[in-house]
């Protein structure tokens, strides 16, 4: 007979559909809590509303008393960024204004120079200077009241550098700090060519110096500076002396040219006008020669004409001029003309000025018997074929 007594072996498994009736039960339960909480708010929401006294007329709102410490605290807390910014900007607007502008500044004196920020001192312009680079370069070179040469310019910091005056170094110093030097040499009145050359590492300088010192003042010296792109005056002639332009002498030739030529400051530009019309220019040589040589057509015997020869610095101020009243005289019918040469002269300028182009220097070196063209020599009187 079996037995009614059944004994089960672990844990029952609950029905699923007991899971799903309790989970119901916790959600309804839920849903009443919260209706029951939504009831009493809105119930004392109305009794609040209910229990507000009339509107009465509006007072006004008295300013809340507070100590100057706690607010300046809320201030700082709210703006300490834009206040930080303002604070940065304010001392740099300082820097600039007071400790910049208080600092002595280097100049270099040019006549004629490209427009760049400047301020003015006596004559011409003055350029701010650059910072010191691996080549070494100038920046003042000028003759002062008592002759003495006034050359500054820059290099490398705290590095020997010579400074060379017609191929021969004559003084030799160290730069400062700052890469800045200064010599103040005096020399003899005359024409010199200055460089700078550098040691440790050996650099010479890409610009050089024409310096040219008056023997009759100081302020008729002048001073060139030589770059790779063109010259640059530094220091002009402020004040001529009777002899610093001369002209020696005057050639008008059949073919309707007129050759002039003569003495003044080495560099500077000489100009031609006949009856006040400009004709032509010329550069001075560094031996203080100059040749030139314009077409002025036909000039007529026996009429007079005034000849014009202007003298000017670098930035086209005239400082000289020599007029020449001269009445045409009758042509000789001679063929040829003569000319003495000059310390720096040579075949090409001189074929330019009489026979216009500089590429017939050979006519001049075959009617004269010249063998090497680039050899001629102070007062050789040369013959100028001049025929048309």
């Amino acid at each position: 007979m079996a037995n009614n007594n059944t004994m089960v072996i672990g844990k029952t498994k609950r029905s699923t559909d007991n899971m799903i009736d309790d989970a119901i039960a916790q959600q309804d339960s839920w849903l009443a809590r919260r209706r029951s909480f939504t009831r009493r708010f809105l119930r004392s929401r109305n009794a609040a509303v209910a229990e507000k006294p009339a509107p009465q007329k509006t007072q006004p709102v008295q300013p809340r008393q507070t100590d100057g410490k706690s607010d300046n605290r809320s201030v700082l807390r709210d703006y300490w960024f834009p206040i930080l910014c303002a604070f940065i900007v304010l001392l740099v607007t300082i820097w600039v204004i007071f400790a910049r502008t208080s600092a002595p500044q280097k100049i270099v004196v040019l006549n004629g120079a490209k427009s760049v920020p400047v301020e003015t001192v006596s004559k011409g312009t003055v350029k701010k200077i650059s910072e010191p680079s691996d080549i070494p370069t100038f920046d003042i070179v000028r003759v002062s009241q008592d002759g003495l040469v006034v050359i500054g310019g820059r290099w490398l910091p705290n590095k020997t550098i010579s400074l060379v005056v017609n191929d021969k170094i004559v003084s030799t110093q160290s730069t400062d700090k700052n890469g800045e030097f200064v010599y103040s040499p005096k020399f003899a009145p005359g024409n010199y060519t200055v460089s700078l050359l550098g040691a440790k590492p050996e650099m010479k300088s890409q610009d050089k110096v024409f310096l040219y010192i008056s023997d009759t003042d100081y302020r008729n010296s002048v001073s060139l500076l030589l770059t790779p792109d063109g010259s640059q005056i530094l220091q002009s002639p402020s004040v001529l002396k009777d002899g610093d332009l001369i002209v020696s002498k005057i050639d008008y030739l059949d073919t309707g040219r007129i050759v002039v030529t003569g003495d003044a400051l080495p560099r500077l530009r000489v100009s031609l006008s006949l009856d006040d019309k400009y004709i032509g220019y010329s550069r001075v040589s560094d031996h203080k020669h100059f040749g030139v040589g314009a077409d002025v057509g036909e000039l007529k015997p026996g009429t007079e004409y005034n000849l014009t020869v202007r003298l000017h610095d670098d930035a086209g101020r005239t400082v000289a001029t020599v007029n020449h009243n001269f009445v045409m005289p009758e042509m000789t019918g001679d063929n040829d003309t003569f000319y003495t040469v000059r310390r720096g002269d040579c075949l090409w300028v001189i074929a330019r000025n009489f026979l216009r182009k500089g590429v017939l220097f050979s006519i001049i070196a075959e009617r004269n018997n010249i063998e090497n063209p680039d050899l001629i020599y102070p007062k050789q009187l040369l013959q100028i074929p001049t025929k048309k």
